[in-house]
């Protein structure tokens, strides 16, 4: 089992905030552990417990050269001492950069694929030759998402957001399975807003909304998904996202990444700003870790 620790709700505090009569808190699950961090936690922690029970002895998955997926598992198999696999899109480029090298430093054996070959990762006939390479294995897809990581997450929901979480949680969404937890876990009068980093992130709606319903077999209307603040797509960002999450931390010690919790943390103040959040309103904005990928996108701008 992971270590985890409890992590505490930070207010955040801004004239915008007190003009609008809006009360933001964030739950700094990015403090729940210090490599497995935030929601990777919580979408591996019965991803392991499948994998201790399937009695194989290596541990497979997915992700880019910058994942925090990909990172977070690698942690959490050297503290459980997992032999562990990663499949990652694209070519090999040395120096590895931070996340790829931390993952070799844990013992992971990281397996390039180029691009055209990853979009078609889970065909059996590839399943099937990387099975010649490795043998039987235990296979994790991209970012963690399945039924085991909606199942943690809505036990984070559950167990761990404050009884008074807001009227409105926040969070960022890549891949949709943190999003689909959390609403298969809060009250119904709970909104969920989302806000999509992908560009053309439309498609997560149906993906969010599908594996929540999968899971807990209920429809679910307490669902928002923003699409417009990606900053021009997965990876990618901007001088003013940068110098946004600049001033988060040097004014308010909150530290943010430029892939997920950065535009997360924009696009809750543009919608203030804009008033589509009422008076009155408590917004929680939920912070899955992934600081590590600074080390990479900080030095690209």
């Amino acid at each position: 089992m992971l270590a985890y620790h409890p992590t505490p709700v930070q207010e955040i505090h801004l004239p915008l905030l007190e003009r609008a009569g809006v009360q933001l808190l964030v739950k700094r699950e990015d403090m729940n552990h210090p490599l497995v961090s935030g929601n990777k936690w919580w979408k591996l922690k019965y991803n392991l417990e499948a994998f201790s029970e399937s009695g194989k002895k290596n541990l497979l998955t997915f992700g880019g050269a910058y994942s925090n997926h990909l990172y977070a598992t690698a942690a959490a198999c050297r503290e459980l001492n997992i032999a562990s696999i990663g499949i990652v899109r694209g070519e090999m480029h040395l120096p590895l950069n931070h996340t790829l090298s931390f993952a070799e430093q844990c013992g992971m054996k990281l397996h390039y694929i180029d691009r055209t070959t990853y979009r078609s990762k889970y065909d059996e006939s590839f399943l099937g030759k990387l099975r010649e390479t490795y043998g039987e294995f235990f296979m994790i897809p991209e970012g963690g998402t399945n039924e085991a990581a909606v199942r943690g997450c809505a036990e984070f929901a559950r167990t761990q957001l404050p009884p008074s979480s807001g009227q409105i949680i926040f969070l960022p969404a890549g891949t949709g399975g943190t999003t689909a937890g959390l609403l298969a876990g809060v009250n119904d009068d709970v909104e969920v807003v989302a806000v999509s980093v992908l560009r053309g992130g439309e498609f997560l709606r149906d993906e969010i909304l599908t594996l929540a319903k999968e899971f807990l077999q209920q429809p679910y209307g307490n669902f928002e998904l923003l699409t417009s603040y990606h900053h021009g797509g997965y990876g990618k960002i901007s001088e003013e996202l940068l110098a946004f999450i600049a001033m988060m931390e040097q004014e308010h010690q909150l530290p943010l990444d430029p892939v997920y919790t950065g535009k997360m943390m924009w696009a809750i103040l543009k919608e203030i700003e804009a008033g589509a959040i009422k008076r009155g309103t408590t917004v929680l904005a939920l912070h899955t870790g992934g600081l590590q990928g600074r080390h990479g996108f900080m030095k690209k701008a």
